[in-house]
């Protein structure tokens, strides 16, 4: 019941786009704005109104193994869900933000039906001209964004994880590309690679 309840309130921004008319609403988040290496991924999602996904929540509160089983009732039960993403050249070239923006938009390019509504966390898609609502903590407060950064989240780490095949001696399948003390120590030792962001390693190039 207690879960039932919080996923109620996680619907309020949803009732609010539903009761001022809009039907296809989308969340959209973002994974990877901190990594050192690869792309920053932003996935959009439009759920049905009835749906309810027990556990969904912001990717970073849940573990690996429990995003892993959501993103599949995600994938499931959403009405349309797109990716875009923003690779490590583009990052380097307009920042980590407006690389986070594009792929955001590309996100949403993919989604069909077409939505009429946005729910984004904490930025605003200015270059994209449909109403929108950037809620500061969404992936905590939308069901819809909670959504979206689950899809966005395992989608870069299973990225990070074929990548790391590529590059055996950095480990991206277990950090996933951040900067723990283990992926700047392979820094140190082995030089960048191709998918390093240059903007996140001077000093190192």
């Amino acid at each position: 019941m207690d879960e039932l309840l919080r996923i109620e309130k996680m619907y309020f921004y949803e009732r609010q786009a539903w009761a001022q008319g809009f039907i296809a609403i989308a969340g959209i988040d973002e994974a990877g704005r901190g990594p050192l290496a690869g792309p920053v991924v932003a996935a959009s999602c439009i759920l049905p109104e009835d749906a309810i996904i027990i556990g969904l929540n912001d990717s970073k509160k849940i573990s690996e193994k429990k995003r892993e089983s959501l993103y599949e009732e995600i994938i499931e039960k959403a009405v349309s869900f797109g990716v875009g993403y923003s690779n490590h050249l583009e990052i380097d070239e307009i920042n980590i933000l407006n690389a986070t923006k594009r792929a955001m938009a590309r996100a949403v390019s993919k989604l069909n039906p077409k939505p009429d509504y946005l729910l984004i966390d904490a930025v605003k898609l200015v270059e994209v001209d449909i109403p929108q609502n950037p809620i500061i903590k969404g992936d905590s407060l939308s069901f819809s964004i909670a959504a979206a950064s689950i899809i966005a989240k395992v989608t870069r780490d299973r990225l990070m994880i074929e990548i790391s095949e590529k590059y055996p001696e950095y480990n991206f399948s277990k950090h996933k590309g951040y900067g723990t003390k283990e992926h700047y120590d392979a820094i140190k030792l082995n030089g960048l690679c191709e998918i390093h962001r240059k903007t996140f390693t001077k000093g190192y190039w």
